[in-house]
C-alpha cells in the first residue's frame, strides 16, 4: 500500500475528506521522524514503538578493493512490533 492508498483508505473509513487526512498523515509522519531523530521514543498501544536504535562500530570490507574498513557506530531508526501486533498478522497470514 502507498501512502496515496493509505490517504484513500483512511478518508473512506472515517469520512474526513482527503486533504484533511493527508495533511495529518504528513504530520505523524514528521513528527516520528523528528522524535526519532531526537533520540526520543514513540509508543503505540497495541500497535508498536518507533525508536533510534545504535548500531556498533565493526569491521566492513570494500569489496572491490579486498580492503578492511571501519564502518563507525551509527543510529538507525527501528520499528517494534508489539506482541498484540505481530500474533494478528501471524493468525492472519497462516490460513
Amino acid at each position: 500500500m502507498t501512502k496515496a492508498q493509505l490517504i484513500k483508505e483512511l478518508s473512506r473509513k472515517t469520512g474526513v475528506e482527503k486533504n484533511q487526512v493527508e495533511a495529518i498523515v504528513e504530520s505523524f509522519m514528521k513528527v516520528v521522524a523528528d522524535q526519532v531523530c531526537d533520540k526520543q521514543t514513540i509508543s503505540l498501544r497495541s500497535f508498536g514503538i518507533f525508536m533510534p536504535k545504535k548500531r556498533a562500530a565493526k569491521i566492513g570490507r570494500n569489496i572491490s578493493k579486498n580492503t578492511p574498513l571501519l564502518v563507525p557506530a551509527h543510529y538507525i531508526p527501528f520499528f517494534k512490533p508489539y506482541e498484540k501486533f505481530s500474533d494478528k498478522v501471524k493468525k492472519a497470514l497462516s490460513k
